[in-house]
């Protein structure tokens, strides 16, 4: 633990900003969406990223770690690039924004209901400010690890 941080203050942090579970729709295609719930998280810890676990009747959940930044630019604007894209969807009856995941083995998109999504991520910016959430990272490790490269495997 950082000597700045206090036990009461980690401990506090996620009372501020409880998990969020949201009602997604999926779009199976144009026309055809399909309710799906979805768990937002944060960790005061990992400040930058944003832990959103889908959650499914059958079978198992699917988890997706996201940027925070991407998050919250992408209820404005067109955020993201490669495996995670979000954007504002055009004016409807609620303001929404569409997620796009995709990797190797999925692609899905969803309509992510606006105003619940903003609420909780300016709660989040409030425990961990945007300019500060780089600060906790362990930099020295990071480039460490980058530039050791994999371990060998054992003889």
């Amino acid at each position: 633990m950082h000597r700045d941080q206090s036990p009461l203050q980690a401990r506090t942090a996620p009372e501020l900003a409880p998990s969020l579970f949201l009602d997604l729709d999926q779009m199976l295609d144009e026309f055809t969406p399909l309710p799906i719930r979805a768990e937002f998280r944060f960790d005061p810890d990992m400040p930058a990223v944003i832990t959103v676990e889908f959650l499914s009747e059958r079978g198992p959940s699917l988890i997706w770690r996201i940027g925070r930044e991407l998050l919250h630019h992408g209820l404005t604007s067109m955020s993201g690039c490669g495996d995670v894209r979000m954007w504002p969807a055009l004016p409807r009856e609620r303001p929404s924004s569409w997620l796009l995941l995709e990797s190797q083995e999925v692609e899905a998109l969803f309509e992510v209901p606006a105003a619940p999504l903003t609420e909780w991520l300016e709660a989040t910016y409030r425990i961990t400010s945007a300019a500060a959430e780089m600060d906790s990272l362990n930099w020295d490790g990071f480039l460490m690890d980058l530039l050791d490269g994999p371990a060998a495997p054992p003889e």
